[in-house]
């Protein structure tokens, strides 16, 4: 397989219902609830229901900064995600397992589907990606990476035999204007990178 995951990698082949009952990852409800003017109303909306016990997330979000002599870069992955039939622009991210907390899932997941060995310097509120259709959240984990370890000078993923993903940087300086480029090429966007390159570009142009 190519390292070069291109927007015609992958593709749907079929899409079918799935009965409640066979899903894994995912369940259908329908919520009854009051307005704020008292009125009875209901809500279709998806729910995850693989969220550990006593965790407050389902996930984490990865802002992974290299500081490399030209200038930092961001870590980014292109993966391939059926739901949208789109190899999708991402930072990494994965699931907490029972047990962990976010810092902890944050740092091992970098390590599996980067390679690079970081340590966290910030974790943000919790974050809920879409709440008018879903309940999933996360928090948004900042994890510094010192490039003069050993163990960063030749970083090497741990994927899954299911997991296909091509790990990028941008310079931070270009990000906005690249991504603009990713997405002409007929890549996708995840929101949290979208977001996080929007947020330099607003402050570069406001002079914060």
């Amino acid at each position: 397989m190519s390292n070069t995951i291109s927007p015609a990698d992958a593709k749907i082949l079929k899409k079918e219902p799935l009965d409640t009952k066979d899903a894994r990852w995912t369940r259908l409800i329908l919520t009854t609830y009051t307005d704020p003017q008292g009125k009875e109303r209901t809500w279709e909306h998806a729910e995850r229901p693989t969220r550990p016990k006593n965790s407050e997330v389902d996930g984490v979000g990865i802002v992974a900064i290299l500081d490399k002599p030209t200038g930092p870069e961001i870590i980014l992955q292109k993966q391939f995600r059926p739901p949208i039939n789109a190899v999708t622009i991402e930072v990494p991210a994965g699931l907490v397992d029972a047990g962990e907390t976010p810092e902890q899932a944050a740092v091992r997941e970098l390590k599996e589907e980067t390679g690079y060995v970081g340590v966290v310097s910030e974790t943000t509120p919790v974050m809920f990606n879409d709440p008018g259709f879903c309940n999933t959240n996360l928090r948004m984990i900042h994890v510094t990476i010192d490039l003069s370890l050993p163990e960063n000078q030749n970083p090497k993923p741990e994927l899954e035999e299911n997991e296909f993903i091509e790990v990028f940087t941008i310079p931070l300086k270009d990000f906005y204007p690249e991504l603009k480029k990713l997405e002409a090429q007929g890549y996708a966007m995840d929101a949290r990178v979208a977001t996080i390159a929007e947020g330099f570009e607003l402050a570069k142009r406001w002079k914060l």
